[in-house]
């Protein structure tokens, strides 16, 4: 009983932010059912904290399963405040390069900050959204959608985009959970990417919570 009550007050908390959470994302996918409704850079903080309900979400499962060497140029599409930029920017190192890319300028602002607090000097910000023709071609080796599909306005201009920005051999890492308002299926996924000219690879996880890899082939 006095461990019990010890730990009330703290799961008291765990439940009012989980209630917090899920209401949050109830009313945002009906309000994104009408409007494209990208996460607002006021709640970065939402996005910034790995998902402690499922495990494909969590940056160090999505790094760890990218293959990242050191030297290596990574596309971080939609980086938001930056969640996934620093771990991969130290992932590839000073040899590497790390392009994070973002349509809403606070978001830009916050990953700079996380960036320069960690002190790394291989990551370029572009303040763009996907399908505008702002990414050189064939110059990433990896790229990455973290829950950020189902906010393109055009999703196939995107897929292309990227599919021109990878190097032959690339691979996309898309990411889709269902607490998401904009969560994709696996089905949908794929359509898009192989309509894009992806084969389709690997993909962890189950058809709520998964990472799905896109393989660009490898022409040689």
């Amino acid at each position: 009983m006095i461990l019990l009550s010890i730990n009330m007050p703290t799961l008291n908390i765990f439940i009012t932010i989980t209630c917090l959470v899920i209401a949050v994302a109830i009313v945002w996918r009906f309000a994104s059912r009408r409007r494209e409704l990208p996460c607002p850079a006021w709640l970065h903080w939402l996005v910034e904290l790995d998902n402690p309900f499922t495990q494909t979400n969590r940056s160090a499962f999505i790094v760890e399963h990218l293959g990242l060497a050191p030297g290596m140029a990574v596309l971080d599409a939609g980086c938001g405040p930056g969640r996934l930029t620093v771990p991969v920017a130290k992932h590839v190192g000073a040899a590497g390069a790390v392009v994070a890319l973002d349509l809403q300028s606070g978001m830009l602002e916050r990953a700079r900050q996380k960036v320069a607090a960690a002190g790394l000097n291989n990551v370029r910000f572009v303040h763009a959204g996907l399908g505008e023709g702002r990414l050189p071609r064939g110059c990433f080796d990896r790229a990455l959608l973290i829950t950020v599909l189902g906010e393109i306005t055009q999703p196939k201009a995107a897929l292309a985009e990227i599919f021109a920005a990878l190097k032959p051999g690339g691979i996309l890492s898309v990411t889709e959970v269902i607490f998401d308002p904009h969560f994709q299926g696996c089905s949908t996924v794929s359509a898009l990417a192989s309509e894009a000219g992806f084969v389709i690879g690997k993909r962890w996880g189950h058809r709520l919570a998964y990472v799905q890899h896109l393989e660009k082939p490898d022409v040689a």
